[in-house]
C-alpha cells in the first residue's frame, strides 16, 4: 500500500504520517479537523478492501472496541468509507503516543516483580471488562499492549475479537493463522476455538515474559513453536528466577495450563488471585487502585530517575581504564586511512622543522601558516588546533564515507602540511558515515507498487520470482530479499517473490474405487479430505459412492475434497447355513453381515451348535438388528 500521508479522509481526517503497517492495514497519525485533535487512523489495504470477509472483520474490530468503555482499552471513535479521493475503508482511534510493551521488554529484559504486577494489573482489568461483555480478544501479546508517554497502559487491536456483541464469522483456519503463535493457547492451535480462557493463557504467557525476560518456547518456525505449546509444559517461573514467590509461580502455571478447565475462567478471576498475591508481597499496596486512574510510571523515566538518585561509585581501576583507552586509540589508528597516516607524518616532519629552523621562518608574522593534520578528528578538535594559529575552519561539504565515522573529518583543503595565509581559513569535508538505506516493507503490494516504493531510495529491483502461496493473493508481493528493515548500501539490488496464488491440482475420479485408496491418494496430493459413510444397494462395501469436486476438475491444493464411502446394502438375509453351525462360527458369520448377536445356551453338551434362530433363517433384516441364536 502506497503512503497516503497528506490525504484528507472523509473530508475530516488529515493524515500526517504513517506510524505502523501490518498485513491488513496501515496506521497513520492524523488530525481530526472538525474537533482539532490528534487521532490515529487505520486504513485497510486496497486489495483487501475488495474482499467482503476482510471488510466485515475490519468493521467487527470497530464494533468490538466501541462496545468497550475502559481506561485501559484504546477507544474507537469513528469508522467509515472514504467517499471522495483515495478509496479507503478506515477506522479512527485515539492516538497513543508512546511505546509498546514489546519495546519495553526489548529494552529492559525481565521486570522487577512488583513492576511486572503493576503492569499486569491494568492489562487484566481491561480484559476482564471485555469478558464481562462476552468479548474475547484472541490476540493478546506485547505488541498489542501500548504504554503512553504518561505511563497509561492500553490494550489495542480487537481485530480478532469475537463475542455476542459483534458476531462470530471467523473460521478455525483463519483464526489460527491470524493469531500470534507465541501466545496462542493449545485449543486455538488444535481446534481453532477460543474463549475467555484463551485470553487468560495469552496473558499468562505475557506475564511469564515480563517476569523472566524470555518467551517460554522458541523455535525455528511458527509450526515448531505451536507444537511446543500443545505438547510441552510451560517451564515454571522459579526454574528461571528463584526469588519468584511460590504463590505467583503457581498462579502463572495455572493461567498457562494446557487444559482450559485448569485455568482461571476469566481475566477477572486471574486478576482477583493476582491481587491476593500482591497484598502478600506489598501489604501497603492500595488494592482499590487498579492502575486505572493513576498512570504507571514509564520505565524510561524510572531508569533516568534511578540514575540521578544513585551516586556514581568513585572506585575505579586506573590500569583497566588505561588499558581500555589504549585499545580504543589502537582501534582508531587501525581505522584511520592511509591519508591520515601520511598527514601525520607530514605534520611530524614539519614540527621537527619548526624546532630546527626556528619559529620565525615558518610561523612568524607575515609568513604562511602550516595547516595541522585534522583527518579523523572532529570539527571542534580541528578548531582547537586552528585557533592558536589564527586560522578558521569552514565546512564546505558533508559526504558519505565507508572508512571515516560520522562527524569526523574526511579531508581538509589544504591537507595537513599545506600552507595558508596568516588569518586564513581551512576548508573541511565532514563524514556522514557509511551510506545506508533501509529496505522498505513491500509485502502485500503489487510488483509495480513495490518497485515504486523501493526506487524512492537509490535502490534497484532485481529478479521477480513467482511461487505458489496460499496466504497472499495472486499477483502480490510475498517478501523481498534482503528482507524489509535491512540496512544496505547505495544501488543495492532487491529481489521480489510474488504470489502465483493457490496451486491448482487436477482431481482424479474415485467413483466405485476403494475408499482407502481415495483417502491415501487425495491426501498425498495435498488435499484436505473429508470422508463420510452411507448404505448403498448398488455400490460395494468400502467403495466410493460420490465425490465433490468431481473427478476431472481442478481444485486448490490444500482445499477440501469430500468423498462418500459405501457401508454396503442396508438390508441382509439370515443365511440357512446358520442352523447346525457351531456356536462361535455362527456368531462370527452373523456379525460379518453387520448384525448384533445374542447367544442363548441350553443343555450341557460340550460342543454347542445352533438349534434355533430368531428372526428365522431367510428373513430380510436391517443391518444392525439383533439376532438371537439358541445353541445346545
Amino acid at each position: 500500500m502506497s503512503d497516503l500521508s497528506g490525504e484528507l479522509i472523509d473530508g475530516r481526517y488529515q493524515l500526517i504520517s504513517q506510524i505502523a503497517q501490518g498485513g491488513m492495514a496501515s496506521i497513520y497519525s492524523a488530525i481530526d479537523t472538525r474537533l482539532d485533535r490528534k487521532v490515529a487512523v487505520k486504513i485497510m489495504h486496497p486489495h483487501l478492501a475488495q474482499d467482503e470477509a476482510f471488510v466485515n472483520r475490519f468493521i467487527r474490530e470497530a464494533k468490538a472496541a466501541a462496545a468497550l468503555s475502559h481506561p485501559n482499552i484504546v477507544a474507537v471513535q469513528d469508522q467509515g468509507w472514504n467517499q471522495s479521493g483515495v478509496p479507503a475503508v478506515f477506522l479512527v482511534m485515539e492516538l497513543i503516543e508512546g511505546h509498546t510493551l514489546r519495546e519495553y521488554l526489548n529494552e529492559r529484559g525481565r521486570f522487577d516483580i512488583k513492576d511486572a504486577i503493576n503492569y499486569l494489573t491494568p492489562i487484566l482489568s481491561a480484559l476482564a471488562a471485555a469478558h464481562v461483555l462476552g468479548i474475547v480478544h484472541r490476540d493478546i501479546k506485547p505488541e498489542n499492549i501500548l504504554i503512553s508517554k504518561d505511563g497509561r497502559i492500553k490494550i489495542a487491536d480487537f481485530g480478532l475479537a469475537r463475542g455476542e456483541l459483534i458476531g462470530s464469522t471467523m473460521t478455525a483456519e483463519s483464526s489460527v493463522i491470524l493469531g500470534s503463535v507465541s501466545y496462542l493457547s493449545p485449543e486455538q492451535v488444535q481446534r481453532g476455538i477460543a474463549d475467555s480462557r484463551s485470553d487468560v493463557y495469552a496473558a499468562g504467557i505475557v506475564a511469564y515474559e515480563m517476569f523472566t525476560g524470555e518467551k517460554p518456547f522458541n523455535g525455528d518456525s511458527p509450526i515448531q513453536i505451536a507444537y511446543m505449546h500443545v505438547n510441552e509444559e510451560i517451564p515454571r517461573l522459579r526454574s528461571k528466577r528463584k526469588e519468584i514467590p511460590q504463590a505467583l509461580d503457581d498462579l502463572i502455571a495455572s493461567a498457562t495450563a494446557k487444559n482450559p478447565d485448569d485455568r482461571p475462567r476469566t481475566a477477572g478471576e486471574f486478576l482477583e488471585q493476582l491481587q491476593k498475591i500482591q497484598i502478600e508481597i506489598d501489604p501497603k499496596k492500595n488494592q482499590l487502585d487498579l492502575g486505572l486512574d493513576l498512570p504507571v510510571e514509564p520505565i524510561r523515566e524510572k531508569a533516568r530517575k534511578k540514575m540521578k538518585e544513585e551516586p556514581v561509585k568513585e572506585e575505579t581501576t586506573p590500569v583497566k581504564e588505561s588499558t581500555r583507552e589504549i585499545k580504543r586509540q589502537e582501534e582508531k589508528k587501525k581505522r584511520a586511512s592511509k591519508r591520515v597516516r601520511r598527514n601525520r607524518k607530514v605534520a611530524l616532519i614539519l614540527a621537527i622543522a619548526i624546532g630546527v629552523g626556528g619559529w620565525w621562518t615558518l610561523i612568524g608574522p607575515g609568513s604562511r601558516v602550516v595547516v595541522p593534520s585534522t583527518v579523523g578528528g572532529t570539527y571542534d578538535e580541528a578548531m582547537n588546533s586552528f585557533t592558536p594559529l589564527g586560522l578558521t575552519a569552514v565546512v564546505v561539504e558533508n559526504r558519505y564515507d565507508e572508512e571515516i565515522p560520522k562527524g569526523k573529518i574526511i579531508q581538509s583543503i589544504p591537507e595537513g602540511g599545506g600552507k595558508v595565509d596568516a588569518g586564513g581559513s581551512v576548508k573541511l569535508i565532514i563524514s556522514k558515515g557509511p551510506e545506508r538505506y533501509t529496505i522498505p516493507a513491500v509485502k502485500g503490494l503489487t510488483p509495480e507498487a513495490a518497485q515504486a516504493v523501493i526506487t524512492k531510495s537509490p535502490l534497484t529491483v532485481g529478479t521477480i520470482t513467482e511461487v505458489f502461496n496460499s496466504d497472499i493473493p495472486k499477483g502480490f508481493v510475498i517478501s523481498s530479499t534482503p528482507i524489509a528493515g535491512t540496512s544496505v548500501k547505495r544501488d543495492a539490488t532487491v529481489d521480489l517473490i510474488v504470489s502465483k496464488g493457490i496451486e491448482q491440482v487436477a482431481l482424479a475420479s474415485y467413483l466405485g474405487k476403494s475408499g482407502e485408496q481415495a483417502l491415501n491418494e487425495l491426501t498425498q496430493a495435498g488435499f484436505n479430505v473429508e470422508a463420510g459413510y452411507a448404505f448403498s444397494e448398488t455400490v460395494p462395501e468400502l467403495a466410493v459412492i460420490s465425490q465433490n469436486p468431481a473427478g476431472g476438475a481442478t481444485a486448490n491444493k490444500g482445499g477440501k475434497v469430500s468423498i462418500l464411502i459405501s457401508k454396503g446394502p442396508r438390508y441382509t438375509y439370515i443365511p440357512k447355513t446358520i442352523i447346525t453351525m457351531e456356536a462361535n462360527a455362527a456368531k462370527a458369520t452373523l456379525e460379518s453381515l453387520g448384525l448384533k448377536v445374542k447367544v442363548v445356551s441350553i443343555g450341557s453338551a460340550k460342543k454347542k451348535v445352533v438349534k434355533k434362530v430368531s428372526p428365522a433363517v431367510n428373513t430380510k433384516v436391517l443391518r444392525g438388528s439383533l439376532v438371537t441364536i439358541t445353541v445346545g
